[in-house]
């Protein structure tokens, strides 16, 4: 499936994650990506914008797009999985 492999690439869910409440600038992303490289990032945004999950606007920002909004509803059992895991693991 294409769409699990962009999921599958290293940073991207770190990236839709940093974005599901709010729209970031290129630098602030880099940051709360601990620093990634600018290239990668950069390819991790093309790669998301060509799927449909991020969008890119005004001044280099960037935000989830409608359908990463909707990934993030799908997403929302295997977080709470995870809490309850991590719970356990403690």
């Amino acid at each position: 499936m294409a769409l699990l492999d962009v999921l599958g690439r290293r940073w991207v869910l770190r990236i839709v994650w940093e974005l599901r409440a709010e729209t970031l600038g290129f630098r602030a992303l880099q940051a709360r990506c601990d620093a990634m490289s600018p290239s990668v990032l950069s390819q991790r945004l093309r790669d998301l914008e060509g799927a449909g999950i991020v969008e890119q606007v005004e001044n280099a920002h960037y935000r989830l797009s409608r359908e990463g909004n909707e990934l993030l509803t799908a997403l929302a059992p295997l977080e709470d999985w995870a809490a309850r895991w991590a719970e356990r693991s403690r």
